[in-house]
């Protein structure tokens, strides 16, 4: 058939189904996926960080009480506050930021204030997508993690909904973690306890990277029953095989943070100010 023709009865189409323009039309544009099915699931929870303000309070939740009972894990630090200077969404990102300054919680007084939010809903298996840009400067310990959600970590969102285990029993999975002092260097790690020894059990690896302060990048997690991938930009650099000795066949729940110092922020130099991490959105799929 002629392509004249056939061009002409397209337009008719367009015309029936209520097209005013179909001059308009480009014929040789073609729509992207729709984001609800991507990867053969659905997504099922996300934050586009479409707003302005305070992040939103039905999707996440400021965990701001030291587990430690004057202060955070592994030689942290800051305080964490419920406060927009440390958290809050403007032009489509959430920005956590860390700064310096003297601050005093529940009797404890330290030297720099940061954010660390949970989300408020908890998932088994499927896949987790962060886009975010990660901070520059030197000292800070930027994370994108999950932690089972039956741990009795004190201030979580949880709390015993799911259950009431220890660290490191709950299991934990960093999707992202850099340390203070090689920000070309990017870290997925497991953590976790044996169901059947107790016995404390970790690991992981490390890739080489660049400009993750200066552009956005992908970072994601794939989990099924059987196995768990890390991926950065789509590239797996990652993957365990899970079994029923690991607590990773049970709902976990995402943490987005920035500690100061500590095992993995290392030394701070005396001029820093204040570093911020960039998260243009979080979706998860099952």
């Amino acid at each position: 058939m002629n392509q004249n023709i056939l061009r002409f009865l397209f337009y008719l189409i367009l015309l029936g189904c209520g097209k005013s323009d179909p001059s308009s039309i480009d014929l040789n544009e073609t729509q992207e996926p729709n984001s609800d099915d991507k990867y053969g699931m659905k997504l099922v929870w996300e934050d586009e960080f479409d707003y302005n303000g305070a992040v939103d309070a039905k999707k996440w939740h400021h965990q701001i009480t030291p587990i430690m009972g004057s202060s955070w894990a592994n030689g942290e630090v800051q305080h964490y506050t419920n406060h927009q200077e440390n958290s809050y969404v403007s032009n489509g990102t959430l920005k956590i930021i860390a700064k310096k300054e003297r601050y005093t919680f529940q009797g404890n007084t330290k030297s720099y204030t940061s954010a660390r939010l949970n989300t408020k809903y908890a998932f088994q298996y499927g896949r987790i997508d962060i886009r975010a840009k990660l901070p520059a400067e030197a000292g800070t310990w930027p994370a994108f993690w999950t932690l089972g959600a039956n741990i009795n970590e004190v201030g979580n969102y949880h709390g015993n909904t799911y259950g009431s285990v220890g660290w490191p029993a709950c299991g934990e999975i960093d999707i992202m973690e850099q340390n203070g002092w090689d920000k070309n260097n990017l870290i997925g790690h497991l953590h976790w306890g044996n169901t059947q020894t107790t016995q404390y059990q970790n690991e992981g690896e490390t890739k080489r990277v660049q400009n993750t302060a200066s552009e956005f990048n992908l970072y994601s997690l794939e989990w099924t029953k059987n196995e768990i991938r890390i991926l950065f930009n789509n590239e797996v650099f990652y993957i365990k095989s899970i079994d029923n000795s690991m607590p990773y066949r049970f709902p976990h729940y995402v943490l987005f943070n920035i500690a100061m110092g500590g095992t993995l922020g290392g030394a701070i130099p005396a001029n820093f100010t204040q570093s911020v991490m960039e998260v243009d959105y979080i979706r998860i799929y099952q």
